[in-house]
């Protein structure tokens, strides 16, 4: 009985072994440390009244989990491109560049790989088609922000599908004698399609597709990245329907696929440490999850999911003090910090000079203070304070990454956060660890603690036995 026993259990692990996925789905939220997937459960608990409970993502509810470390080649704390790289190659490369080792080399990433084996590839994202992630997956260059270049090595990448907000540069402003990078794809025989109606409509006919967002959607910084969330628009293209039009897409075209589809809203939320828009986010790509979760319930026997992060940015807590969470007071946050940036500049156009009551009214309004969140006499005359710098001209704007905040618009979000007892440390990256996440076959290889280099040496065990 021990023996027959003893042999079901090898036998079911040696058929484990040989499985090999036909499909392949890999999430990366950009930015997305463990502490902002619980923020945005604890929050949606707490909106619904329950204060102690957490309703679940969908990733936290795989079988299989483990931590990623994510140094970079150069430096304890990582940047994108080079996150990036490591999640593509399984290689460390230094700072600032994109798919070239620290001597320059090229390296082979898993989606050029599987591409040259027959795999149909999709590579997806939120914000630019060449920012860091994504460009992780198809280009080689030693500096990151050199998208012209970068944008034709994707044209040029034979890749199947693409999605997100458009070409940083698509006319080669630093380049002596640009080719528009749209008129670049189509010759290579890209379909463009803005939106996702278009999308729908050509994705019978397409050969090769780049799904970009509509001209007409409202406010989007088009070639830079997606609206957020919170302030989407009706017609907003979302990360979601890119992922409906890429599954049935190359699923039509080839026995096995291969798609990346990253979160890179989340990111950009939390170099401005806007804690309810980074949450929004993280849900938002937890969204898009869904439909491949479903793909994967229609094909348990042939899909992978993976999902980690590159790196964590903001350095996000939950607690700033005593020993209470007030999640629940994010709800009265109407926009994102970049979006109320925008409103206070409007409101100082021309060297206007607003007065306190409409700066007040201001946040009233997008962040509920002193309506529904109380704020205490010395917060008031902090604020008043910093509302004479601006009119005196002494207070700047904060520096962040992708765009510098009105110093209004980001104290008013950072009061909000140390209501709700939400902190930050940085308005950059931090070292700390990621989680990764895995459902299908082979995911129990992904268990445990591992650098982020063994990510791609264990999906390749996974698909070449």
């Amino acid at each position: 009985m021990k023996r027959t026993i003893v042999f079901t259990i090898y036998l079911l692990a040696a058929l484990s072994l040989a499985a090999q996925p036909k499909y392949v789905f890999y999430f990366i939220g950009d930015g997305m440390g463990d502490v902002h997937i619980t923020a945005a459960e604890m929050y949606r608990a707490a909106i619904q009244g329950d204060t102690l409970g957490r309703v679940p993502t969908r990733m936290t509810q795989f079988p299989f989990s483990g931590q990623l470390t994510t140094h970079s080649a150069s430096n304890a704390i990582t940047d994108s491109p080079a996150a990036g790289t490591c999640l593509a190659t399984g290689q460390k490369i230094n700072n600032h560049a994109v798919g070239v080792t620290p001597k320059g080399d090229s390296i082979p990433t898993i989606a050029e790989i599987l591409k040259n084996e027959g795999w149909g590839i999709g590579i997806m994202t939120t914000v630019a088609i060449d920012h860091a992630t994504p460009a992780s997956f198809f280009a080689h260059n030693a500096n990151r922000s050199n998208y012209y270049p970068i944008g034709k090595q994707l044209c040029n990448s034979r890749f199947d599908f693409f999605g997100g907000a458009g070409f940083h540069h698509p006319e080669g402003k630093y380049d002596n004698q640009p080719v528009n990078l749209y008129r670049l794809a189509e010759k290579q025989g890209y379909t463009i399609a803005h939106g996702y109606q278009e999308a729908l409509r050509a994705q019978q006919s397409a050969q090769k597709m780049i799904l970009v967002q509509s001209t007409d959607d409202r406010g989007a910084k088009h070639g830079s990245c997606f609206n957020y969330v919170i302030d989407r628009g009706f017609d907003d293209l979302t990360l979601a329907q890119i992922v409906q039009v890429a599954i049935p897409f190359l699923q039509q075209r080839y026995d096995r696929f291969f798609m990346m589809v990253e979160g890179g809203m989340i990111d950009y939320a939390c170099h401005e440490d806007d804690g309810r828009t980074a949450i929004d986010e993280v849900w938002d790509m937890d969204e898009a999850l869904g439909y491949a979760l479903d793909f994967y319930n229609e094909h348990p026997d042939e899909t992978l999911i993976i999902v980690t992060a590159d790196h964590e940015t903001g350095g996000m807590a939950l607690g700033n003090g005593d020993y209470t969470l007030h999640l629940d007071l994010l709800q009265h946050q109407k926009c994102s910090a970049w979006a109320l940036s925008d409103m206070f500049n409007y409101l100082f156009r021309d060297n206007k000079k607003p007065s306190w009551q409409d700066v007040q009214n201001l946040w009233r309004e997008q962040l509920g203070l002193w309506d529904s969140i109380p704020v205490t006499l010395q917060e008031e005359e902090s604020l008043k304070a910093l509302y004479k710098a601006v009119v005196s001209g002494k207070a700047k704007d904060i520096e962040t990454l992708y765009q510098d905040l009105n110093v209004l618009a980001d104290a008013g979000v950072q009061l909000l956060n140390k209501k709700a007892h939400l902190a930050w440390t940085t308005h950059n990256h931090t070292a700390h660890p990621v989680p990764v996440f895995t459902i299908g076959v082979g995911a129990e290889r992904f268990s445990g603690w591992h650098d982020n280099t063994e990510l791609i040496p264990i999906l390749q065990s996974v698909l070449h036995p």
